[in-house]
């Protein structure tokens, strides 16, 4: 991707090549390249822009994978997380959901070392009950979230998202200029933020820059479903040329809404996750964040100009 004006580092990981799930396959990728990643953490190579132009660097980013929950030897829930500290999530999740009303209630948590993919080894949680414990799985599955999208491993996860949308063709491109101001632009439209100071926000930005649709929401995920249902109520769907800027992280989540709506590029004023960037390098999306203060770290460059 070498473009005058960039002065390279060194090589930027090639698309989807950044995906290896595991801790194991993590912390050697982590020492073949000279870092440490943590349980929490991946390394991945990325762009970062200034008003200077752009150098190749590398940078870490949380880590985000699915959990699935296994209960009486079915599924409750597949969740969301940063892999570490699993058996207290799920031990917090129950009694959250009112599944359990003590500790006592719980005979174990452990990790399943049988898996049908090997890759799905550290995302896969038995929960046994003690004896006696009563327990409606139906009524649970009903009340919790699950995202059935979810695969059991981050790999899993991105070919559930390619069997929904191919990877992306959208002619757009945009040089870093682009993105500068957007921050404070979309700050200014956000008027349940200004009142509330609780709200993140999405906004559907034309190629000349304007914010045509902003949309606020307690959740983030919430805020972005709303413009594409402008969207779709508006016949401009796949969403084709159009930049979706949010405010807050970019989540796997996020990412997999924009390609099956058919963005070709989003910014988040925040980090992405690592699943994200994954995702994003598999469809063929452009993923940028830390878009504020004149900067700007891009993660899967492919529609990025001098």
């Amino acid at each position: 991707m070498a473009r005058a004006g960039v002065t390279r580092r060194y090589s930027v990981v090639g698309r989807a090549s950044l995906w290896e799930s595991g801790g194991v396959a993590e912390r050697r990728q982590g020492a073949e390249q000279g870092v440490e990643a943590g349980d929490g953490a991946r390394r991945v190579d990325l762009l970062r822009c200034d008003g200077d132009g752009a150098v190749a660097d590398h940078d870490l980013v949380a880590r985000e994978e699915p959990l699935e929950i296994q209960l009486r030897g079915a599924t409750l829930a597949v969740v969301m997380r940063t892999p570490g500290h699993d058996a207290e999530l799920v031990r917090g999740l129950l009694v959250t959901e009112r599944v359990v009303r003590r500790a006592a209630d719980i005979a174990a948590v452990r990790h399943c070392n049988v898996v049908t993919d090997p890759d799905a080894e550290e995302n896969v949680v038995a929960v046994t009950l003690r004896a006696g414990v009563a327990l409606d799985l139906e009524a649970l599955r009903r009340n919790l979230y699950a995202s059935s999208s979810c695969g059991v491993c981050g790999k899993a996860t991105i070919e559930n998202a390619l069997a929904v949308a191919p990877p992306l063709d959208d002619s757009a491109r945009f040089a870093p200029a682009f993105f500068r101001g957007l921050a404070d632009r979309l700050i200014a439209r956000q008027v349940e933020f200004a009142r509330t100071g609780g709200l993140h926000a999405a906004a559907l930005v034309a190629p000349d820059g304007d914010l045509l649709v902003v949309r606020e929401d307690i959740g983030r995920h919430n805020a972005v479903d709303k413009v594409v249902g402008r969207l779709l109520l508006d016949g401009r769907l796949p969403a084709a040329e159009l930049v979706l800027f949010v405010s807050g992280r970019a989540s796997f989540e996020m990412v997999q809404k924009a390609w099956a709506a058919g963005f070709g590029t989003v910014v988040a004023v925040s980090a992405p996750s690592a699943l994200a960037v994954a995702t994003a390098r598999t469809a063929g999306l452009t993923l940028a964040g830390f878009a504020r203060d004149g900067r700007l770290n891009v993660y899967a460059p492919e529609r990025l100009t001098p």
